[in-house]
């Protein structure tokens, strides 16, 4: 009983004591720490964000996993002011932080129980990782490299959570509603940016709300938007009339928002979206189709945004491109300035912005990305690159194809957002929308980790393992 004692004693004075030691050195960062956020309200918030943070993680990892998806789609504008300069290209902050908690959060998941995670979809990430991480080494800017590798890495870190949070389809759909719930505070300051902006006029207003782009929040409000759908429409869901009603008026106002961002690709992605669902579910969604292009033609912002393609498709001296014309001369340039003996390996991460401004005749002073995930993708990791990148997708796409057969609604709009997300990489730097692919990769993971955990799964895995040869062990059974 005395050792117990003892040991109970000593077990209080070291705890007493680590506390005692992290007071003085969080003691002595503080007036370091202020000194370099300045006068930043945001920036001398971060620290005790990140002491909360640091919590969470410590006591409850899956509710800090979570908060980061209700909170993370109005996290740009604010991570943002938290940056703080620094050598080497990087500008450390809050934001970095949260990477690094998502990335340390999957593996911890992993360690405890591996066998949650299929082999048969980590491979490819792994083998996509690997290239990237090569890639760094040659790359001639390794800075931005390392951080877009880094991006990457919290990428199939989401994806990875997914198989630990998400196992029923009542937990899928909790989800689902949480990534809805995300969109709140996006479309509250949406309201208050473009109120702030209306008096200019909105003709060159381009919508961007708590994302660092106007593209990003275009992309994300259209799968927030099919998401919606799918609640609306799937039976799984036990919603009411009124709360059906009002999630369709929601939508309705994302969509006012989406066209609000002047992102012609996400048009599209949305009129690929429900046009697929008119042919495949409800015909009448064909007809609300005709009608809602010429509604949007109404608005002014949008009718210029489309007539810009009309003009500006001639390469001259001074002459003013729109932006497709520009995106292919870009495409041209780097394709005709890489070399041959480079197509296998490319010229390293980021290798296309840096080498743009030799290439590319319009770069100025700016370091240009393709636009143009496959393009850069290409240019940076060359053909093993893309061929790993590519592999992913394969194997997800195929995934999701067998839980479409336990969900076909929700088959059917994750397998769209795949397609809409390969679609639009090739008009976009959409590797780099961190916050995004965020959403993304967890809902592609969730569906994934669905159909990994069905009884669907269980049987093939039992008729494959049946269909096995049994091993012919000859004389040595009897002997």
């Amino acid at each position: 009983m005395s050792m117990k004692k003892n040991y109970f004693q000593t077990s209080q004075l070291l705890l007493l004591g680590g506390m005692l030691l992290l007071a003085v050195l969080v003691g002595m960062a503080v007036p370091i720490f202020a000194g370099m956020a300045g006068d930043r309200y945001a920036r001398l918030a971060a620290l005790p964000a990140l002491f909360v943070l640091a919590a969470l993680f410590a006591f409850n990892r899956p509710l800090l996993l979570l908060m980061i998806v209700l909170f993370r789609a109005s996290g740009d504008i604010v991570l943002e002011t938290t940056r703080v300069a620094a050598s080497g290209g990087f500008s450390p902050g809050l934001g970095g932080a949260i990477n690094a908690l998502i990335i340390l959060i999957a593996f911890l998941f992993v360690v405890e129980k591996p066998k949650r995670l299929p082999f048969y979809l980590v491979v490819p990430w792994l083998l996509l990782l690997a290239v990237a991480t090569c890639g760094i080494v040659i790359s001639p800017d390794k800075g931005p490299a390392v951080k877009m590798v880094l991006s990457m890495f919290s990428y199939f870190a989401v994806f990875i959570c997914a198989f630990y949070v998400v196992q029923t389809p009542e937990d899928f759909r909790k989800l689902v509603r949480l990534v809805i719930w995300s969109s709140v505070i996006p479309a509250m300051y949406a309201v208050v940016s473009v109120a702030l902006n209306a008096r200019g006029g909105l003709s060159n207003f381009r919508l961007q709300s708590t994302f660092g782009h106007a593209n990003i929040l275009a992309f994300y409000l259209t799968l927030v938007v099919s998401l919606g759908l799918y609640v609306v429409k799937s039976p799984n869901f036990k919603t009411t009339q009124i709360q059906r009603i009002g999630l369709m008026g929601y939508m309705m106002f994302l969509l006012v928002l989406l066209l609000l961002t002047q992102t012609r690709s996400a048009w599209i992605a949305f009129f690929f979206l429900f046009f697929l669902y008119g042919l495949m579910f409800e015909r009448r969604y064909l007809l609300y189709l005709i009608a809602l292009p010429i509604l949007a033609l109404l608005i002014p912002s949008v009718q210029e945004r489309i007539m810009q393609l009309d003009a500006g498709n001639t390469v001259q001296t001074y002459a003013k491109l729109n932006s497709f014309a520009w995106r292919v001369l870009l495409w041209k340039s780097g394709f005709n300035w890489m070399s041959t003996a480079r197509y296998l390996t490319g010229y390293g991460v980021e290798s296309f912005p840096y080498y743009s401004q030799v290439f590319f005749p319009l770069a100025g002073t700016v370091k240009w990305g393709a636009h143009n995930v496959y393009v850069q993708w290409f240019f940076d990791t060359g053909i093993i690159g893309m061929a790993a990148y590519l592999f992913v997708f394969y194997r997800v796409i195929k995934t999701l194809v067998k839980f479409y057969s336990l969900d076909k609604l929700g088959g059917f709009l994750l397998i769209c957002a795949v397609a809409e997300y390969m679609i639009v990489s090739a008009s976009d730097n959409l590797l780099a929308y961190l916050a995004f692919n965020w959403y993304f990769w967890l809902l592609a993971g969730m569906g994934c980790s669905v159909y990994f955990n069905s009884e669907a799964y269980r049987t093939e895995q039992a008729s494959k393992s049946r269909a096995l040869p049994k091993p012919d062990y000859g004389g040595l059974k009897n002997a």
